[in-house]
């Protein structure tokens, strides 16, 4: 490397990162299996993200985009995010990571954010209804996409000159804090009438 890699690109910071995004992501993803699960034991139950016609898991859970692959989409969530903690806890805990596991890790993430983004333009230009479980979900999807590219290209997994080497250490922060401002755009100006009245 050139120089050193910014802090958040150490292990145990990266460690750390990866831990809190994984978490936040695994609970929300476990409150939807729970939620999902008690409308299979009671067609009536009313979810506790139900607020009105355009924020609403129970009418999510619905349609066919809920379940692209034959079964409840956030189980995904739980397997991938339990990847993540576990990930990070090794980090925390000294271990060193071949290049291998972060390029696999990378591959994951990516393929992860792909259906992320199909996700999010569902919820907003077809099923026309939002879960706020799964907004949290996308927001952990985004810090953390941005933020382990960034630390496999600072830390030599993945091929970067010096110069994106030195933008990424000043600008991966920024990246993914006006990535989340967009996206919680997009869903405002989406539904800027729920919003507005």
């Amino acid at each position: 490397m050139d120089s050193p890699a910014p802090r958040f690109a150490r292990d145990r910071p990266f460690g750390l990162l990866l831990v809190i995004t994984g978490l936040v992501g695994w609970l929300a993803s476990g409150q939807l299996v729970l939620e999902r699960l008690a409308v299979y034991a009671d067609p009536d139950y009313v979810t506790s993200c139900d607020v009105n016609a355009f924020v609403s898991c129970g009418e999510v859970f619905k349609t066919w985009q809920a379940s692209l692959l034959g079964f409840p989409n956030p189980l995904l969530g739980i397997v991938a995010f339990s990847v993540i903690i576990t990930t990070g806890a090794m980090l925390l805990g000294g271990a060193q990571v071949a290049r291998w596991y972060w390029l696999s890790l990378q591959v994951g993430v990516s393929l992860g954010m792909v259906f992320t983004v199909w996700l999010w333009s569902q919820a907003l230009f077809a099923i026309g209804i939002l879960c706020t479980y799964c907004i949290v979900v996308w927001a952990a999807m985004i810090v953390l996409t941005i933020f382990l590219t960034s630390r496999n290209m600072l830390r030599g997994a993945l091929p970067a000159g010096p110069r994106a080497r030195a933008l990424l250490g000043s600008w991966t922060g920024t990246t993914a804090a006006l990535l989340l401002v967009a996206a919680a755009a997009s869903v405002f100006f989406r539904f800027i009438g729920v919003f507005v009245g």
